[in-house]
């Protein structure tokens, strides 16, 4: 496709969603820090303790993932089962990879799923992960916490970005779909009236088109894995509007591609970045701020 092609679909793009609000960070001189699930690399992802250790580091953001019980409530999991690699039952053993797909959340009751520890194994690829007993919280609960110790420590309340954890093929079977997905969570945070610092990330465009749709003024993140044999304004043009943030693998990020967020109006923030050589390289190429799963290492960050 040729570049005069490629920026008429931004700009077009552009002009159908300019009642969209983009962060009132962006422009300014703030680089978002993002703690990833917490701070994986140091604690039980998806935990409070992840998210409290990950404030006192000075993240700017807090990165997590949600999931939906089988009685509707919206708890932080990355997947929406039981990972072999992190859980131990309530009988005290570890979940085999083979069977780990068998315990569905979605087909559990929160009550069942507060009994699962997913902080006391230890992590094969997080060697620095401090073990304790955890569990997986409601998002709600996460919320009260965060607002609690912050308001405590006069510490700033932090953004949340929230991915939904969806996909077509799965609908129905390890989450709702879509649309019911997006009500439950924006439930919550309505709830706590914390629309303006929460974010709604996904891989999955069908969430980020129906959170665009019904809830115009939330801010949005497009994660992107690979470019999936599309440029960046075709993924623009499959998802229907700009989004707040633009969030592709670290490895995707370039010169041009940081030129084209920037034109488009879109935040580029990076994941999941885990060493600091990497971080100054591509803060000094011009992103808006990086995840990582060892939020610590932002505290050398030039």
């Amino acid at each position: 496709m040729k570049s005069g092609i490629v920026l008429m679909i931004v700009v077009s793009l552009s002009c159908m969603t300019a009642k969209v609000p983009h962060s009132d960070r962006f422009g300014t001189t703030v680089f978002e820090k993002e703690g990833h699930r917490g701070c994986r690399g140091l604690m039980p992802e998806n935990t409070i303790p992840a998210m409290i250790k990950s404030i006192d580091l000075g993240v700017t953001t807090l990165e997590m993932d949600a999931s939906i019980s089988k009685d509707k409530k919206v708890f932080l999991s990355h997947e929406p089962f039981f990972n072999h690699e992190i859980t131990t039952k309530p009988d005290g053993t570890y979940i085999a990879e083979l069977e780990e797909k068998g315990f569905n959340m979605f087909q559990m009751n929160y009550a069942e799923i507060q009994k699962f520890d997913v902080g006391l194994k230890a992590h094969p690829r997080f060697t620095l992960q401090q073990k304790l007993s955890a569990y997986k919280p409601l998002l709600s609960e996460l919320f009260d916490t965060v607002i609690a110790y912050c308001t405590q420590k006069k510490l700033p309340i932090p953004q949340f970005n929230i991915e939904t954890k969806t996909n077509a093929k799965t609908d129905g079977i390890f989450h709702p779909g879509p649309e019911e997905f997006v009500d439950l969570l924006v439930s919550v945070i309505q709830s706590k009236k914390l629309e303006g610092r929460v974010i709604v990330q996904s891989f999955d465009i069908r969430t980020l088109q129906y959170l665009h749709q019904k809830y115009p003024n939330f801010k949005s993140a497009l994660l992107i894995e690979d470019f999936d044999k599309k440029p960046f304004a075709l993924q623009l043009r499959d998802l229907g509007f700009i989004p707040t943030i633009y969030s592709p693998a670290h490895i995707l990020v370039t010169n041009l591609l940081i030129k084209q967020c920037r034109d488009a109006g879109i935040q580029i923030i990076p994941w999941t970045v885990n060493d600091l050589p990497r971080m100054q390289v591509l803060k000094k190429m011009g992103v808006h701020g990086i995840i990582s799963d060892f939020p610590n290492l932002f505290r050398d960050l030039n």
